[in-house]
């Protein structure tokens, strides 16, 4: 299709300035492609947590968490070292060989509920690396105003991915077998760096909407420098960034508690592995399909009239209603109801929201500080919250106390995220106020 052509019809749903179609498309796909193979994986991962044992799911995420710690000094060292062109390749080729290796253990029946635990282990520090990645990307090439225009249909990618992936499981799951769907996800994944290839290429014509962050931006073919612990000093000098690391602490909390409340009642609902990965394909599928008719149409005009803080408040108020419900009725039906809203509420409208507030940081925050951000505290924050629950429970509290003890943390990070907002808003401006003016398509008419 004619770029010019396209632009038109992209024009229809986001405001896009002709400059920015070619990346905003490779963008599109690349997410869409990323998130297509790593929602293959998701119900294998839940089933396989369910396999190893429910009460064993604390221990699971705590081995998540030192993984992680293992892991982002090894990133960071990377990221120091490497252009981003070398290192986010780097990084996908790396879990598609993963991928095969569990590939092979499985369909030797190889110690399966090792490796069952290995799994999901691995596939969580899979996504959080793959998406932080991808993120990171994105805030490295676009600026806050573009961030806000066009974040949302970028993540729309993403849910059309998501929309993919469980329907692939929910058709071949039972068929096909679950294993075999590892094939079809590292086909994905080879397929994701091939469009971030792509886009580091179309990149090169983005005009950057805002002089300042025209001025900040980096050459491609360098690394960001630094330490390899630098992350975390970032993170520890910076009010602003520690403010988006609780932010994260807090929804990783609610997540968790809601993620072993959904794992109690599933596994009460029925004890057959098949029929339980359909059960969580299904979530993952109605998700995808609330999420990407709120990203197409909402997002993107949201975030440009409210703001930031706003959009990222909708997800803490989203949880502080299904905890309520929640509390009422510790059921199956409300379970998947109050998952569907929640992460259609985070990936249609706060996690772009959370992504523009690093727009308006240096390149090493961006990479470095934002990695262990949704890596070490998210994951941090899983194994903590899930010997919270665990402890809650053995002290004899019900789901349904615990769901109504979260409600409070729940209004304390929706106040969070609104003086995030103001922040990055404040930040946004004195940026602009420092620089000098710069000629721009943003006085082009769309």
């Amino acid at each position: 299709m004619n770029e010019s052509v396209l632009h038109r019809v992209l024009a229809r749903v986001v405001a896009v300035w002709p400059d920015e179609v070619r990346a905003l498309c490779w963008s599109f796909a690349y997410f869409f492609c990323l998130l297509a193979g790593y929602y293959v994986l998701r119900p294998l991962r839940d089933e396989m947590g369910i396999a190893g044992g429910v009460r064993n799911l604390p221990w699971l995420f705590t081995a998540t968490f030192f993984v992680m710690l293992a892991v982002v000094p090894v990133f960071g060292a990377l990221v120091a070292k490497l252009p981003r062109r070398r290192f986010i390749p780097l990084v996908y080729h790396f879990f598609v060989l993963n991928i095969a290796v569990f590939w092979l253990l499985l369909a030797l029946d190889i110690g399966t509920v090792h490796v069952a635990r290995v799994f999901f282990v691995w596939i969580s520090v899979f996504n959080l690396f793959a998406v932080s990645v991808f993120w990171s990307f994105m805030a490295d090439l676009y600026a806050s105003e573009q961030g806000k225009r066009l974040f949302g249909f970028i993540a729309a990618g993403g849910s059309a991915g998501a929309l993919l992936g469980p329907a692939i499981t929910v058709g071949l799951a039972v068929p096909l077998g679950p294993v075999n769907l590892l094939i079809v996800a590292a086909l994905l994944l080879e397929a994701a760096v091939l469009c971030a290839q792509r886009l580091e290429a179309a990149a090169s014509g983005l005009n950057m909407q805002e002089p300042a962050a025209a001025l900040a931006r980096q050459p491609e073919n360098a690394g960001t420098g630094g330490g390899w612990l630098a992350g975390i000093t970032l993170v520890l000098r910076s009010r602003y960034l520690a403010g988006i690391a609780f932010w994260v602490a807090l929804l990783s909390l609610a997540g968790t508690f809601l993620y072993f409340q959904q794992a109690n009642i599933v596994a009460a609902a029925s004890d057959d592995p098949a029929v339980r990965t359909r059960i969580f394909a299904t979530i993952d599928l109605a998700i995808a399909i609330l999420t990407i008719l709120v990203q197409f149409v909402a997002t993107g005009r949201l975030m440009t009239r409210f703001g930031a803080g706003p959009a990222a408040a909708f997800l803490p108020a989203v949880f502080c209603l299904g905890f309520i419900a929640l509390w009422i009725a510790p059921v199956l039906w409300v379970v998947i109801g109050f998952q569907a809203a929640q992460r259609a509420a985070n990936f249609a409208i706060s996690n772009p929201a959370r992504e523009v507030l690093f727009t308006v940081l240096e390149r090493e925050e961006k990479y470095k500080a934002k990695n262990v951000i949704d890596i070490v505290v998210f994951r941090g924050g899983d194994a903590v919250s899930g010997w919270l629950f665990a402890a809650l429970r053995g002290a004899g509290l019900e789901p349904g106390a615990i769901s109504l003890a979260t409600v409070p943390i729940t209004a304390a990070w929706l106040t969070l995220a609104l003086a995030l907002g103001r922040v990055h808003e404040r930040r946004t401006r004195e940026a602009a106020s420092r620089a000098p003016a710069a000629t721009t398509p943003a006085s082009q008419g769309v």
